[in-house]
């Protein structure tokens, strides 16, 4: 404070001295008077002296509240940041999760799939088996059905040549006997 005080002195001192030679020249009319000055100087230093020893402290400590507070908003911003980066890497792993989950459970109905076309091929497989059997036993039984059926026209074609030819009736047990043993002699008809 003393500095300021000889400063001032010295200022005010100058400025006297320039006021005289001034005054000389015509710049006195520019310049206020000395005792105007020195009011001006000490009013001066008086706010000076009170906006350093109380403004100057009120308006430290209001910036520095607001640096916490923009501090703090800057660390809550921070701390949502992270938090959303966090979101969004869980959110992501659930994605892939379910593509996952996805692609199995494709994967489970093709192989279901699968598995019931064998199935119904397999079933239609021993479907056309049993048909294939059925029309063979059925075949079969016809054959020895019509065969059966040629057996006794053969045998009654052949006695009635046969009764032509002797010209003799026969009875009828001896007649199938000749007519077996003329169908053995021949081969049989299968």
């Amino acid at each position: 404070m003393q500095y300021v005080f000889a400063q001032l002195l010295l200022l005010f001192t100058e400025a006297e001295a320039e006021a005289v030679a001034e005054e000389e020249s015509g710049v006195g009319l520019l310049l206020p008077a000395t005792e105007e000055l020195i009011a001006g100087i000490i009013a001066f230093a008086i706010v000076f002296f009170f906006v350093w020893k109380f403004a100057i402290p009120i308006l430290n400590k209001t910036l520095e509240a607001r640096q916490q507070a923009i501090k703090g908003e800057l660390d809550a911003a921070e701390a949502a940041k992270v938090e959303a980066q966090n979101l969004l890497t869980d959110y992501q792993q659930q994605i892939a999760g379910a593509k996952t989950e996805a692609t199995q459970i494709v994967e489970d109905a093709r192989e279901s799939g699968d598995q019931v076309k064998a199935d119904i091929v397999g079933r239609a497989e021993t479907e056309a088996e049993q048909i294939k059997e059925r029309a063979r036993g059925e075949l079969e039984a016809e054959r020895e059905r019509v065969t059966g059926d040629l057996r006794r026209q053969v045998a009654d074609l052949s006695i009635d040549v046969a009764e032509k030819v002797v010209g003799t009736t026969l009875d009828d047990e001896r007649q199938r006997r000749l007519v077996d043993q003329y169908i053995d002699d021949l081969g049989g008809v299968h």
